[in-house]
């Protein structure tokens, strides 16, 4: 037997349970892994209160994101042997200190980066990969506005997009936050709270705003998000951390300057293996070069999760937390 934590109805964090569980064997094309590290993301509140419904129903072990080492492969698994240091992003079942994983779901994890570090940015720094490299694939002398540029995605993000040779605007809810963000690459970060950034950000850029806006943020950023759009400019909706944007015209994207919209999810872009490795290799490239540094700023044993849940939801943490067996 080993620990994880589930939930058994949907709730607060008070209904994360800290349990025994049986993790199982491997079955063909399965891989038994022991965590050394588990990522904590704002989605894995959205599976614990029900706002996305648990795909294979309750109780369930929440948790997209670990780094650890094989511990036994099942049949056909010949590229991975006990020992190897692997890390993932999905399926949902992290929050454990050990499961059997699909085996195309696993990266191994390079030499030169630790797995505290590959926990902390399988999933934050793989949707960061996506969103600058190919939902819009940022180019030098591009002006990208970021929401929430204090969070896990924004501070890879900010770092990422800097290093692409963008000018970067991001917003944050505090000084302290607004400080963070400025540390990781950010050239302007507005503190949304005390400033209307659809209106610094027409004034940082002399009226000629951004080719695209990513928000994390959902309902308190939009529809001003749309005000700091060029005409054609492209909107990124990939989180609803105030809460989901409300229904609204389509024209409004006509009458704010035929712009497009889209609201992607990791999940579409690296349902391919070839995809994930692509993206994998990307981001452990930019993180072994030093261009973006994963810097943990939260640490809470796997015990404390319900603690790290109401910790994150209430704002009191920044950029990158995880969870330790």
């Amino acid at each position: 037997m080993s620990k994880a934590v589930r939930i058994h109805s949907h709730g607060g964090p008070e209904v994360l349970v800290y349990e025994d569980v049986d993790p199982g064997s491997p079955g063909e094309g399965e891989v038994l892994v022991r965590h050394s590290a588990i990522g904590l993301n704002f989605l894995d509140t959205y599976y614990r209160s029900g706002l996305y419904p648990a795909p294979k129903g309750l109780p369930l072990t929440p948790g997209g994101e670990a780094a650890g080492t094989v511990v036994e492969t099942g049949k056909g698994v010949d590229w991975l042997k006990p020992g190897d240091r692997i890390a993932y992003t999905m399926p949902l079942g992290a929050y454990c200190e050990e499961r059997v994983v699909p085996a195309d779901r696993l990266v191994k994890v390079p030499d030169g980066i630790s797995d505290e570090q590959a926990a902390a940015m399988m999933l934050k720094g793989l949707t960061a990969e996506y969103l600058l490299r190919r939902t819009y694939k940022v180019n030098p002398g591009d002006t990208i506005l970021f929401h929430a540029a204090a969070g896990g995605v924004g501070l890879i993000a900010g770092q990422w997009a800097k290093s692409l040779g963008a000018t970067v605007i991001g917003t944050a809810g505090s000084e302290e936050k607004v400080a963070l963000a400025k540390e990781h690459g950010y050239d302007h970060v507005i503190n949304y709270r005390t400033t209307d950034f659809a209106a610094a950000v027409n004034e940082l850029t002399g009226g000629r705003k951004c080719e695209v806006v990513y928000d994390s943020v959902g309902k308190d950023t939009f529809p001003a998000s749309l005000d700091c759009l060029k005409t054609r400019g492209l909107f990124i909706s990939f989180g609803q951390s105030s809460g989901p944007i409300p229904p609204f015209n389509m024209a409004v994207l006509s009458q704010k300057g035929s712009l497009y919209a889209t609201r992607p999810t990791l999940f579409n872009y690296i349902a391919a293996r070839s995809e994930l490795e692509q993206g994998a290799q990307a981001l452990f490239d930019v993180v072994a070069r030093k261009a973006v540094e994963i810097r943990i700023n939260q640490r809470y044993q796997l015990k404390e999760t319900a603690r790290a849940h109401a910790d994150l939801e209430a704002r009191k943490t920044s950029g990158t937390t995880i969870l330790l067996p």
